[in-house]
């Protein structure tokens, strides 16, 4: 086996494959995976990293499985420490607070049963009160794509674990967005099942009533083979529960928030213009789009984190911080004492309650039979910036996401684009618990308008030519400068304003001058309807053997043209003509 064979960015299908082809096995994988952890080890991913010693019994385990009847035979997974797994020992991010659980967490356990590795501990913001991915006495977690910037959090080291080739999925928490906004700012896929939906048997809590064990992924596929493994009550778990997902169709509405939204940071800009590109995106396909007002889950949002229900947090954790002092993170503290607020009394959390209860039924009136759609997040930070002012800057990354389990809503944050380059942008579709499955052939339709296909243009379209507009407006990226193989001719056309004619000849054909762009498949039958007789879209062989879609002229066409091979492509020919 060659290191190259493991692919970097690990699906349960190309492991799969890979392992029933001979292409490598469970134990050729685990050593790539340790290779790529130890040369990320400044990236500060792991508390428990991957080690022969520790997976070594679960590949053995393997010899006795039967792969077909195991959906995740060999497949590694990595746990944020948060979780139980037996034997390993488990911090919150916090050494002083470590013990060793004699049994898997539950979620953990169904999935070791259905075959897959557990492969090391991630970090977290530490107790999980974080979004940002810094508040780690293990050190601040990178970014996947840009170290600079924060990874998000606060199952920070589970997302970049996924994004930087170290697992196939790993196992995060959700409070109030710690499963979906490392997603976001990592390209990944976060999904947030319903509340109890899966058991948190074996969690260690930020907020037990509405904690969500949640999974990263390359794909919305991926994590909904997950999600069928390990849903399901479990006895003995009081906040477990039977959720059928509901009928797998797609929702009959899509919501999307009405007027301007607040975006942050220094990329906010950035931000607001890839919201701007899924909201035209999502309005010109057709759908049922209804603008609907999110000021009642930005209510919610308060609630959580600005009202007495925040005491949950310190109900769980009060007796160890009171008995361990200077054992958490400062600001850490700050926010769990938080909880602690002498008006915080029990009038005011039924108050809370009671607002709390009309505010579901709102959401439940506006969302039935539909799916909202949202920014995962408003921007991102640098980590210097989260250091200099750490709860401003933590507080807006939950923008969006903080209302989805007060309100008992199911969640999955999908890649929508970038911001700009190695800055993601990314949504979250929101459902009603029984209507789970329409959210996620929602977010499948979705990422199959967003599949991509690669357009060769030669002429008016090119950029810095008066159609380059065109392309840019139905969301085309320039990929690169190349040549067709030599097998074409070019030809102008006596057309107002003149354009190429590009022609496959079997003789006196050359290499043309033209370029790559990638288009949105959404937005390719658009493209090809605008354009005019005598051109259209076929295959075009480049130089180096690719075939690509691309511009050509119908061979009648140019009978009367001039011939412009000899100038090497159009630019050539308008510059010296």
């Amino acid at each position: 086996m060659t290191w190259n064979a493991v692919p970097f960015n690990m699906t349960l299908e190309s492991l799969r494959t890979g392992y029933l082809n001979q292409q490598f096995t469970p134990l050729e994988v685990i050593e790539v995976i340790i290779q790529r952890a130890e040369e990320d080890k400044d990236k500060n991913i792991w508390i428990l990293p991957p080690s022969i010693e520790r997976i070594s019994s679960y590949i053995q385990q393997l010899q006795h499985l039967d792969v077909a009847e195991h959906p995740l035979w060999g497949i590694p997974f990595a746990i944020k420490d948060n979780i139980e797994v037996a034997g390993w020992p488990v911090t919150a991010g916090c050494p002083d607070y470590s013990y060793t659980p004699a049994e898997h967490s539950e979620v953990v356990a169904r999935l070791i049963a259905a075959g897959a590795v557990p492969v090391g501990k991630t970090n977290l913001d530490q107790f999980a009160t974080g979004l940002v991915g810094t508040r780690s006495p293990y050190g601040e977690t990178h970014n996947a794509l840009r170290k600079e910037l924060i990874s998000g959090g606060s199952s920070s080291g589970s997302a970049v674990a996924a994004a930087r080739g170290q697992c196939a999925f790993s196992l995060g928490t959700d409070t109030a967005g710690s499963g979906r906004v490392p997603a976001a700012l990592n390209g990944l896929v976060g999904y947030k099942p319903a509340v109890g939906a899966w058991p948190s048997a074996g969690l260690i809590p930020a907020c037990r009533s509405i904690d969500c064990i949640t999974v990263f992924a390359h794909s919305v596929e991926d994590a909904e083979k997950i999600d069928h493994l390990v849903r399901g009550k479990k006895q003995g778990d009081a906040y477990s529960r039977d959720l059928p997902l509901g009928n797998a169709v797609l929702p009959e509405k899509w919501l999307l928030p009405r007027g301007e939204l607040t975006f942050y940071g220094p990329f906010a800009a950035a931000y607001k213009k890839g919201w701007e590109e899924v909201r035209c995106s999502i309005t010109s396909s057709g759908l049922q789009v209804e603008e609907v007002d999110i000021s009642i889950l930005q209510e919610a949002a308060a609630l959580l984190y600005e009202g007495p229900l925040v005491a949950e947090r310190w109900s769980d954790l009060e007796s160890f911080i009171e008995a361990n002092p200077d054992a958490a993170f400062p600001v850490t503290e700050q926010i769990l004492r938080s909880g602690a607020r002498e008006d915080f009394t029990a009038a005011a959390l039924f108050r809370a309650q009671h607002r709390l209860a009309e505010m579901k039924e709102i959401t439940r009136e506006m969302m039935t039979n539909g799916v909202l759609v949202l920014p995962t997040c408003g921007g991102t930070w640098t980590r210097e910036q989260v250091r200099i002012d750490p709860i401003h800057t933590n507080s807006q990354m939950g923008l969006y996401t903080n209302h989805c389990n007060l309100l008992d809503l199911s969640a999955v944050a999908i890649p929508a684009g970038k911001a700009e380059e190695d800055l993601p942008f990314g949504i979250t579709l929101f459902s009603l618990p029984e209507e789970e499955s329409r959210m996620v052939e929602a977010a499948k339709w979705y990422q199959q308008q967003e599949e991509h296909v690669t357009i060769a243009v030669c002429g008016l379209h090119m950029k810095g030519m008066p159609l380059e507009k065109q392309m840019t407006a139905l969301r085309a990226e320039f990929i690169e400068e190349t040549y067709t193989s030599s097998h074409y001719q070019l030809y102008k056309l006596d057309t107002l304003p003149p354009k190429p004619g590009l022609v496959r000849v079997n003789h006196n054909g050359a290499a043309i001058q033209l370029e790559l762009w990638k288009m949105p498949v959404a937005s390719f039958g658009r493209f090809t309807a605008s354009i005019p007789s005598p051109l259209g879209i076929s295959k075009i062989e480049l130089e180096d053997g690719r075939w690509v879609s691309g511009f050509i002229c119908e061979a009648a066409a140019v009978q009367h043209a001039l011939n412009i091979t000899a100038s090497g492509g159009w630019r050539h020919a308008v510059v010296h003509n």
